[in-house]
């Protein structure tokens, strides 16, 4: 089967934020001293320059500003960068724009700057209206902070708003997670991302557990009952922690979930792309410190290492996207973004199937509700052997 190339998305990644938080494993830095805007702009816009070759001639779909906090960057600086990157790409008509914000950065008046730049999404990483919990969590703002950063959004008349939560928290019980739900849900937003807290490794919290975290079964009677809540409010749950009022589900992170492509420019950016006439399908990420990557960006010095994904991996990794998705994968784009026949994956499905956790639906491949609860399990079976 031949590969083809899937459609395309740009991440560019704005490594600063105020202060790093203790559960964060993203490549961020505290900012210490003035940022230089116009210096990585610059870096990004070669950034972009150097990885052309891989997408000549593709049309971008969506582009997401992930950090770090990217709205520590003024608005003239994300317009200088949009007006670039359209400049070398081409950009689909709406393509969704969004701009990750942290509440205790927005500014009055800095919402319409960046909706006259071309931002038509905002991502804000709320995680909590319980001061005592974001305190916990080590963030910069507070839930009066969240609840205006939302309604300046709003009253600037962007309306694609989605809100992270975070449940699972040190200190939280059942009601308190119900009250955060409760609190985003009286804004009214287009989309709600809703996730466990997670230890990860290399984290102030890994090295440093926090005390009052809830136990497994607490975990799990939040999400039930804060999916539940969801769904009542008319949010339809479309992958593992992702909800959405119709036609309001992320583009971009629906192309990642789909095995799709995207390029990836900034200090630490990863990027996955499809190359057709090589029958390849490559990922490539960039230097992590910013400084290392301001100094080689547009350059072969930048890229911080490259593989190509062989023909035997790429079933797993197609499951490790796709798999977290509600309503599953039809084999036919398997075929196109894997270049393999289905008969490739046959025994790991008739597998899930048989255990539960799979459900065929003609050529659809759908995660049943106990194959989501034990994802990695079902995702394991389609390791190369």
């Amino acid at each position: 089967m031949p590969l083809r190339p899937p459609p395309l998305s740009l991440y560019v990644h704005l490594p600063w934020c105020v202060r790093k938080c203790p559960y964060c494993d993203f490549n961020s830095h505290e900012a210490r001293g003035p940022l230089p805007f116009e210096a990585y702009v610059d870096a990004l816009l070669a950034d972009l320059d150097h990885d052309l070759p891989l997408a000549w001639g593709r049309t971008v779909h969506s582009v997401f500003f992930g950090g770090g906090t990217p709205s520590l960057f003024p608005a003239d600086a994300i317009d200088r960068l949009l007006q670039g990157a359209s400049a070398r790409l081409r950009f689909a008509p709406g393509a969704e724009i969004t701009l990750e914000t942290n509440p205790g950065t927005a500014e009055h008046g800095r919402f319409e700057d960046y909706r006259r730049a071309g931002v038509n999404r905002i991502s804000f990483g709320i995680q909590s209206f319980d001061d005592g919990c974001l305190q916990r969590l080590g963030r910069i703002h507070d839930s009066a902070q969240a609840d205006a950063a939302v309604k300046l959004a709003q009253d600037a008349g962007l309306d694609n708003l989605n809100l992270d939560l975070m449940y699972a928290l040190p200190g939280q019980d059942l009601a308190m997670a119900i009250v955060d739900v409760e609190r985003a849900l009286a804004l009214q937003p287009a989309h709600v991302s809703h996730y466990q807290l997670t230890l990860e490794p290399n984290t102030v919290f890994a090295a440093r557990p926090p005390g009052g975290l809830p136990d497994d079964d607490q975990a799990w009677d939040m999400q039930e009952v804060c999916q539940a809540m969801l769904a009542d409010a008319g949010y339809a749950q479309y992958e593992v922690s992702a909800y959405a009022r119709p036609g309001r589900q992320c583009a971009h992170n629906l192309n990642y979930w789909r095995f799709g492509d995207y390029l990836g420019i900034g200090a630490g950016a990863h990027g996955k792309l499809t190359l057709g006439a090589q029958q390849a399908v490559v990922r490539r990420w960039k230097l992590k410190h910013p400084a290392a990557w301001l100094a080689a960006a547009g350059s072969a010095a930048g890229i911080g290492g490259e593989e190509f994904v062989a023909p035997q991996q790429r079933p797993f990794e197609f499951m490790l996207n796709a798999l977290r998705l509600v309503d599953g994968f039809a084999l036919p784009d398997f075929e196109a973004r894997c270049g393999l026949p289905a008969e490739a994956i046959e025994a790991p499905l008739a597998e899930g199937v048989d255990r539960g956790w799979l459900r065929r639906e003609g050529d659809r491949v759908v995660p049943t509700p106990l194959g989501r609860r034990f994802g990695n399990d079902v995702i394991a079976l389609f390791l190369a052997g």
